[in-house]
Formats: structure tokens, C-alpha cells, sequence
């Protein structure tokens, strides 16, 4: 055992690796409903493998936080933006009430306490899932006219405050969003979330794994034998027939499979494809000719391909307006904002960012994206250059302080690459074919440079964490509740009566202010509904930001 820990300290890059390998595996443990996390889970094996002493350079943990800072700001940057639109404001009022009160009532409840700096800054951000205050909190005091000695006490009780404190805050949360506050506002939260889908979609929700059996759009084959259309190109066709959106997507002509242009002409018993909606193909398509099985001309491929909303002329559109511009030929299968699938209809609205998965054939697709946006054509390759040139920048404009009531506050390096990441992730929403950055690259920068982060932080804290446990006492708990739930019920309250949002929108709001996506899950399964989601992406965004500025700022309140 004593080799083993002698390799750990010569080799400290064995000990990250060991510490992500068992936070990832703790990670997925579950206790009745709570699920640890990963986050949790490095910390657990981040402090457990401290103890044997083991010292990693800090520049290491500093890295691994820009890139999830600045994943963070790049997912959610193009909703940021398009949030500070007027018809976001009661979203982005309800986040701003929320911060507020959390950072308020952390400093409030540290006073009465007594906790010091470092407890105060573990506190606010364990009790609000908050990981990335840990990091601007930590550079901060290292700004600080104190000892070193003293410095590296303040920041080794951070995590040992938010570790307790997020248990604490991530379950009371939960259980606040899925119980408590439905009895406040005297609603049964699947009634509610039934309205919502009736209002906007008009139609009912059904569960996870299960989908109507109804198909909105499909392909048959007929036989042409109608006098009236032989002699007719497929262009002419189609256009006579443009209210009902028909396309034709193959034809066999002789006993001869082949793909029509829009000037091949139709001629009598040629058989074609016909993709249309349902109602279309039941009462207008008999008077074509009969239908026919013809299982080797319906068996083609369909090419299924996101399109992103960059067009400025498309973005504020209904999917209604989108489809008689540039849906012919093509199957809207789903929408995705900000990484969430969101729902839709024929009256949903888009935004500039907005992905739309599509199904057709590929010069069908192709014609439309020229008018919509950009195809996305599913590569891996990270753009490394956006992403080193934005953290750089990011990391300059974090230097920047203002002093405000006589407090300097700074967003550091890191707040600046958080920053950053919003620009550019909203520059590349609008140019796609720079920046970019794959789902899979995103998930690696956010869970494991967060995850790497907060097992170097727990590293760290190793060898102080049971003394810094006795020290604090207790009290914790209490502090995690009342910095956890109190600031939601404010904004649970201000949301519904002083606001008017609905009910199913507002807790989704709430996940989102206090950066929980435990809490967005939570409230989705308890409302058997994907809408929440639709509260949450804007206040995800805000909430980042403020929650990552109060590391700096609990800090100089407690300086």
C-alpha cells in the first residue's frame, strides 16, 4: 500500500485519473431517488484519495474549468441572447429575484453563523448546485491581502461546505419542486401540464417510451390511370397540387425504377411515390389512380439531417409559415433549443439557433437549408481555433474589475471564459460553419472538465477535510436548507402572482435559475411532461452567469 501511495505522489496524473474513474462510477449509485451524480461523486473520490497527500499543480485544475466554463457558455449563448428580448422578461426577472436571494440570505445565514469566507463561498454554491463558484470564489481569495497559510484554510473549507451543503440543496430541492410547491399553488402538476400540451399543441402528452400511433406524414405508391394528370411534368404536378404539399419521391415507368427530375413527364400506368400528410392521402389522392404494393419501389433511403434556424428572416416564423416556404418533400421529425427537444406545431415560433432534425430526400433537404440556414453535416472535427482564440479572449475580459459600493469585483480568467463562451457560442449559431463544436466534444469539456475540476478541489482538500467537518458543525445543514429552498419560494410566489406565468413553465423556470438539471428531470417525471423545459433554457443561461459573478462577490461581502 505504501508503493502504491509513493506512485500516487511521484505520478499525480495517475491520481486524477484514478479520482474521475471512481467519481464516475460513485457517480451512478443511487439512494431511493436521489442519484449521487458525477459532480458529487469526484468530489467523494476527490477528498477519500486525498487524504493520502497527494499535490497536482493548480494551473491543471484552472484548464479543465475553462473548458467547462466555456462548453457551459457555448451551449446555451444563442438563448442568452435571444433571451434579452422583451418577451423573455418575466423569465429573466424570476432569475434575477432568485440570485439575488440566494446571495442575500448565504450571506446572511454565514454572518449569523459565523462561517468564514470559504465556508460562506461552499455554502451558497452547494446549496445551489453551483460548482463553477467554487472556481471564481478560489481565485478571488487568492486576491486577497491574507497569509497563504490562510488562504489555502478558506478555500480547503469550501468543499468540504459544499459537499454537505449539496446533498442537502440538490435533494430539498427536488423534493420542494415535486411536492411542496405544488401544494402552494394548489395545483396537481399532470393536470396543469395536460393544459399546457392542449394549449400549445393541441394534443396530450403521453410517457416517456411512448408515442401516438397516429403518423402524421406517409408514403404510399400509385398507379397512375387518371386521364387528367398523364402528359403532366412532376413540376406541374406538384404545383397544381401545392396546397396539399404532395411530393414525389420515385417513380417506376415500364417495369423501370428510376428518381424523377421535375421535368419528366408523367405517363399513364407509371407507378409513383407519394409522400403526404395522412388526411391528404385518405381524401385526395383516389382520383390519382389505385393504390399499389410495390415493396421495392418504396423501399428507398430518406436522409434525416439537422438544419440550423442562422436565416434572420426565418427566425420569429412559425413552423407553419416554414413549411409552405421550404417544406416540400421533407418530414419535421423534431426541434431541439439549446440542446433540449422542445415541442411543437404548426404555430410554434422559431429562434436564430434553433436545430431542426429533417427527413427527406437529400435534394430536398439541401434546397431548404439554402433558404433556412445551415446543414450540418454531421462531422466530428472540433474547431480548436474558436475554441483556444474564445477562452484566450474570455480570460482577458474576465481581468477587467469594476468596483461597485466599494467592492472590486472581478470575474476572473474563468467568469471571463463563461462570458466568452456565450459570444461565441452565439456566433456560431449564426455562422455554423465556424465553431464548431460536436455534441460529443461538448459533453467531454462539460462533464469531464467539470468532473476534473472538482476531484482536483477535493484533492486538495483531502488531508483538512475532517477537521474543517468538525469546525463547522452541524449548523451547515441548517444554513443548506435555508439557502436551498428559501430563495424559491420567493421566486415560486413572485413567478405566479406578481409575474402570471404558468405553473408548469415557472417551476421549469426554477430549475433553470438555480442551474439544477436533477430539478428539471424531477419536475418533468413528476408532470409526466417535456414542457418544463420551455421555462428553462433562458433562466439556465442568466443563472450561469450570476451564479459564477457571486463567487467573487460572497467573497468581498465577507472580506
Amino acid at each position: 500500500m505504501l508503493s502504491f501511495t509513493n506512485i500516487l505522489r511521484e505520478h499525480p496524473e495517475l491520481a486524477v485519473f484514478l479520482t474521475l474513474a471512481f467519481g464516475f462510477a460513485m457517480g451512478h449509485i443511487k439512494i431511493g431517488t436521489f442519484k449521487i451524480g458525477v459532480v458529487l461523486g469526484t468530489l467523494f473520490a476527490g477528498v477519500l484519495i486525498g487524504q493520502l497527500d497527494i499535490q497536482v499543480p493548480s494551473i491543471v485544475k484552472i484548464i479543465f474549468f475553462d473548458f467547462f466554463l466555456f462548453a457551459t457558455g457555448y451551449k446555451v449563448g444563442p438563448q442568452f441572447f435571444q433571451g434579452l428580448k422583451k418577451n423573455a422578461f418575466p423569465q429573466l426577472m424570476l432569475t434575477l429575484v432568485i440570485c439575488v436571494s440566494c446571495l442575500l440570505i448565504a450571506f446572511g445565514v454565514s454572518k449569523l453563523f459565523g462561517y468564514d469566507t470559504g465556508t460562506a463561498a461552499g455554502l451558497l454554491a452547494g446549496a445551489f448546485s453551483e460548482s463553477t463558484l467554487i472556481g471564481t470564489a478560489s481565485e478571488s481569495i487568492q486576491q486577497l491581502s491574507i497569509t497563504e497559510i490562510e488562504k489555502a484554510r478558506l478555500i480547503n473549507h469550501m468543499p468540504v461546505a459544499y459537499s454537505l451543503t449539496y446533498l442537502i440543496g440538490a435533494t430539498s430541492f427536488v423534493f420542494f419542486l415535486t411536492t411542496i410547491a405544488p401544494q402552494l399553488l394548489r395545483i396537481n402538476l399532470k393536470e396543469e401540464s395536460e393544459k399546457l400540451s392542449q394549449s400549445l399543441t393541441g394534443e396530450t402528452e403521453h410517457e416517456p417510451g411512448i408515442q401516438s400511433a397516429y403518423q402524421r406524414w406517409i408514403i404510399r405508391a400509385y398507379k397512375i390511370t387518371n386521364e387528367k394528370w398523364i402528359g403532366l411534368t412532376i413540376a406541374e404536378f406538384e404545383k397544381i397540387n401545392a396546397d396539399l404539399r404532395l411530393a414525389i419521391q420515385r417513380m417506376r415507368h415500364h417495369g423501370e425504377l428510376f428518381e424523377p427530375t421535375p421535368d419528366t413527364i408523367i405517363s399513364k400506368d407509371d407507378i409513383m411515390v407519394i409522400m403526404a400528410q395522412h388526411g391528404i392521402i385518405l381524401d385526395s389522392l383516389s382520383t390519382i389512380g389505385p393504390e399499389v404494393l410495390d415493396e421495392e419501389l418504396l423501399n428507398f433511403p430518406l436522409a434525416r439531417m439537422d438544419i440550423t434556424v442562422t436565416n434572420k428572416q426565418i427566425a420569429g416564423k412559425t413552423i407553419g409559415e416554414l413549411g409552405k416556404r421550404y417544406g416540400n418533400g421533407l418530414m419535421l421529425d423534431k426541434v431541439t433549443r439549446e440542446y433540449h427537444e422542445i415541442p411543437f406545431n404548426r404555430k410554434t415560433v422559431l429562434n436564430k439557433g434553433d436545430v431542426l432534425k429533417v427527413s427527406g430526400k437529400m435534394i430536398h433537404i439541401e434546397n431548404a437549408a439554402k433558404g433556412i440556414g445551415y446543414l450540418d453535416r454531421l462531422s466530428s472535427e472540433t474547431d480548436i481555433v474558436f475554441l483556444g482564440i474564445g477562452i484566450v479572449l474570455g480570460g482577458l475580459f474576465g481581468l477587467l474589475s469594476v468596483t461597485l459600493f466599494g467592492i472590486s469585483i472581478t470575474l476572473t480568467t474563468s467568469g471571463g471564459a463563461l462570458v466568452m463562451g456565450l459570444v461565441f457560442g452565439w456566433l456560431h449559431s449564426h455562422t455554423p460553419m465556424f465553431g464548431r463544436i460536436p455534441e460529443a466534444a461538448l459533453w467531454i469539456f462539460d462533464n469531464v472538465g467539470l468532473a476534473t475540476f472538482i476531484g482536483l478541489v477535493g484533492l486538495a482538500a483531502g488531508p483538512s477535510f475532517i477537521s474543517g467537518l468538525k469546525e463547522m458543525g452541524f449548523s451547515i445543514i441548517l444554513a443548506g436548507l435555508l439557502v436551498a429552498i428559501v430563495p424559491h419560494i420567493i421566486g415560486l410566489y413572485f413567478g405566479r402572482y406578481v409575474l402570471k406565468m404558468n405553473p408548469i413553465i415557472l417551476l421549469g423556470a426554477q430549475t433553470g435559475a438555480g442551474t439544477s438539471t436533477i430539478g428539471l428531470k424531477a419536475i418533468q417525471d413528476a408532470s409526466a411532461s417535456k414542457f418544463p423545459v420551455l421555462g428553462y433554457t433562458i433562466p439556465y443561461a442568466l443563472g450561469n452567469i450570476l451564479l459564477t459573478a457571486w463567487g467573487p462577490v460572497i467573497v468581498s461581502l465577507m472580506s
